[in-house]
C-alpha cells in the first residue's frame, strides 16, 4: 500500500536540502524505515520537533522509491525533552540508539522485540526508573541476546558445566568454567556476575541494590562484550558517564 502506519522510535536523523530532513525510525511493525521529512526544519513545521532523536510517535508513510515520506506524525512519547536535557541520560540514550541502529542493519524488515526493548529503554531513562548505566546495560545485554549473542552469566558459556563460575571471557560469551577458560580471562566479582545475570532478565531489585563498584565492572564487560559481537565501536559509549 502506498501509505502505512506504524509506532516507531527516533534513532537519528540528518539533514536534506534547506528544510527537509531524513529521518531513521525503528518501527513495530516494518523495522527499521528512512523516510524524508519535508520541511521539518522549518519554524513554522506542524511536526518538526516530533522528529527528534528519542521520540517514540504514531507516524504516518508514505512508500517511495529509495525513502519513504513522512505524511502525518502524532506523539505518543514526548521522551527527547527530559534525555536531553540531562548528560547522563542523554549520553545512556545515544548509546541505546546507536545500538538499535547497528543491530536492525536490513531496513523494513520486522523487529518487534528490538522494538519494545529499545521503546521501553528510552522510557525508563525519561522517567528516572533506574540509573542511566544500569538502563543501558540491561539494554544492551537484551539486545544482544534478541541478536542471538545471549551471554551466560551462570553456566559455563563453552561447556554449560553448572555454575556459577569466576572467570569471563568475552570471546567465548560470558562466564567460563576453570577448564574452558582461555587466556587473557577476566575474573569480576561474585557480585558483578550476580547484577551481570539481573540486568541480562531485568531483576531491577537486584540491580538497583548494587554497589557502583560492581556496576563500574559490570558495565566494562558489557561494553567489551557489546563492541566485539556487533564487530565495531560503538562511539556513544566514549561518553557514557560512570558512577564514581
Amino acid at each position: 500500500m502506498p501509505l502505512y502506519r506504524d509506532d516507531a522510535i527516533v534513532l537519528r536523523t540528518q539533514k536534506l536540502g534547506e528544510a527537509d530532513r531524513i529521518v531513521t525510525f525503528l518501527t513495530r511493525e516494518h523495522g527499521k524505515v528512512r523516510a524524508v521529512g519535508r520541511g521539518v526544519r522549518r519554524t513554522s513545521s506542524r511536526f518538526g520537533a516530533r522528529l527528534e532523536p528519542f521520540m517514540a510517535v504514531d507516524v504516518q508513510l508514505h512508500t517511495g522509491r529509495n525513502l519513504d515520506t513522512v505524511t502525518q506524525v502524532e506523539t505518543v512519547g514526548p521522551y527527547a525533552g527530559a534525555i536531553c536535557a540531562d548528560y547522563g541520560l542523554y549520553t545512556a540514550g545515544a548509546a541505546m540508539l546507536e545500538a538499535a541502529d547497528r543491530l536492525v542493519a536490513a531496513e523494513h524488515e520486522p523487529a518487534v522485540q528490538q522494538y519494545w526493548l529499545l521503546a521501553g529503554g528510552v522510557r525508563a531513562l525519561a522517567e528516572r526508573a533506574h540509573s542511566p548505566g544500569l538502563v543501558l546495560d540491561s539494554y544492551l545485554l537484551r539486545a544482544l541476546a534478541v541478536a542471538g549473542w545471549a551471554p551466560s552469566f551462570t553456566d559455563c558459556a563453552r561447556c554449560a558445566e553448572p555454575g556459577p563460575h569466576r572467570n569471563f571471557s568475552v570471546a567465548q560469551g560470558g562466564a567460563v568454567c576453570g577448564r574452558c577458560r582461555p587466556p587473557g580471562s577476566t575474573s569480576p566479582a561474585p557480585e558483578t556476575f550476580e547484577l551481570l545475570a539481573a540486568l541480562l532478565v531485568g531483576d531491577w531489585e537486584v540491580a538497583d541494590g548494587s554497589e557502583a563498584r560492581h556496576r563500574r565492572e559490570a558495565s566494562g564487560l558489557v561494553a567489551a562484550y557489546s563492541q566485539y559481537y556487533l564487530e565495531r565501536t560503538l562511539r556513544s559509549l566514549r561518553m557514557i558517564e560512570r558512577e564514581a
